[in-house]
């Protein structure tokens, strides 16, 4: 395989960026953007969506996490050693995502509407040696009160009054976590309620959600520690013919509260991509939040690679001036293949897409629009495609004193070799 030095990536990355310097892009500036761009890195990638809760049973709610590749973490130590590896192969400095049943609890039982901010102490102390931010969710699948289908949308008074409870419990340990660290925390709204097969009545379920939010959302916080999200789903295991929490149901909910909405690529149809939709949700929004993953077939979470999908998202953000609008996280879980390569792999291709689209000469596709002449601005994004951005990549890497190339796939077998394959 192939070694590159540091020789060979400044030499590479001085011819390219003279090339860009003839279409009027100063490569040594888009490496200054790209360390203000932050990843949020999902942690259940690291442990198969199992959570930390004593006695914790079978994934639910239309999740599945296929394979059986040795070395998940097993708890928060190995977990945040797991994420800490990760991080050392990703150039730049990002966030870490967790939901609620992260918890760590001394071993003791703890129910999720009795969560409370010291429950996740020890994440929020090594985010903090880290300096990292850190963002939530809360945790409505995998639990007994989950089982029937509905959780915030429930029939069930004491069913959806236990998870209005946990949900406004989350919010409270979200906007204490942003307040500790000193960034605002997401904290981001998925539900797996739904019905396998066609319902008689689909407007009630929405209406009960409806108001199960706004009784959630009435306490107030501030935006600089708390910025609230919701995520919507086309289908899911169990769930196919019918998801109450929508596309069209939380876009409107959230442009009426006056809260944030989240695209996650994996959550429409399998032939919808989600660039399209950037721009129009940033006509009306402040702010968005993305949730990166690669469905194949069907919503099941693959890891992200650099497809031509993530390169649309990425431009789309850039041509619309909007990276400093939107929060962008990883959302996918394989078990098949090394956890610590998923987190690599995905990781890197997102911010190699973003930084082709920060790399690319957009004024001079919009000179040629501007001009009506749609045959330059179409041969212009072609011949775009393949302006050297890997080199300018590299440098990146070399820069930020992470491996470039493959190289990192060895750091990762030393790891394995050493720690993960001594987990049972």
């Amino acid at each position: 395989m192939y070694k590159y030095n540091e020789e060979s990536v400044n030499k590479a990355y001085e011819q390219a960026k003279e090339v860009y310097k003839g279409f009027g892009v100063n490569t040594d500036d888009v490496l200054k953007k790209m360390d203000e761009i932050q990843i949020s890195l999902h942690c259940w990638q690291g442990d198969d969506v199992t959570g930390f809760e004593k006695g914790a049973g079978q994934l639910t709610g239309g999740i599945l996490a296929t394979g059986g590749y040795p070395g998940k973490a097993r708890n928060g130590e190995e977990l945040r050693q797991d994420l800490d590896i990760a991080f050392s192969l990703i150039p730049g400095k990002h966030r870490v995502n967790i939901h609620a049943i992260y918890a760590e609890t001394g071993g003791k039982f703890v129910e999720r509407d009795e969560l409370e901010v010291e429950h996740f102490s020890k994440w929020i102390d090594w985010a903090k040696k880290k300096g990292l931010g850190i963002d939530f969710n809360p945790t409505l699948f995998s639990h007994k009160l989950s089982e029937s289908g509905f959780t915030l949308s429930s029939k069930d008074k004491d069913v959806r009054s236990f998870w209005i409870r946990h949900v406004k419990k989350t919010r409270e340990i979200a906007a204490s976590i942003g307040k500790e660290l000193g960034t605002p925390c997401v904290n981001n709204i998925w539900i797996p309620d739904g019905s396998k097969d066609l319902p008689a009545n689909r407007l009630v379920h929405r209406m009960i959600l409806k108001d199960s939010l706004d009784e959630i959302l009435e306490q107030k916080y501030d935006n600089s520690q708390l910025i609230d999200s919701v995520e919507s789903k086309l289908f899911g295991i169990g769930s196919e013919s019918y998801v109450v929490g929508s596309h069209e149901f939380y876009m409107s909910y959230a442009l009426s509260r006056n809260i944030m909405v989240c695209l996650d690529t994996g959550h429409f149809h399998p032939t919808e991509t989600i660039s399209d939709k950037i721009s129009s949700l940033l006509t009306f929004f402040d702010e968005i939040l993305l949730h990166i993953s690669r469905g194949v077939r069907w919503d099941s979470d693959h890891v992200v690679i650099l497809s031509d999908d993530l390169l649309a998202i990425a431009h789309e953000l850039k041509r619309c001036d909007a990276f400093g609008r939107a929060h962008i996280a990883l959302d996918y879980f394989d078990a098949s293949i090394n956890r610590i390569s998923a987190w690599v792999i995905g990781t890197r291709a997102v911010l190699k897409a973003i930084l082709a689209a920060l790399l690319e000469p957009t004024e001079l596709l919009v000179e040629e629009e501007d001009r009506g002449n749609y045959g330059n601005r179409l041969a212009l994004m072609e011949e775009f495609k393949t302006l050297p951005y890997g080199a300018v990549w590299n440098k990146y890497c070399l820069d930020k004193s992470v491996p470039v190339g493959a190289d990192w796939l060895e750091k990762v077998k030393d790891y394995e070799d050493k720690v993960l394959s001594k987990r049972a």
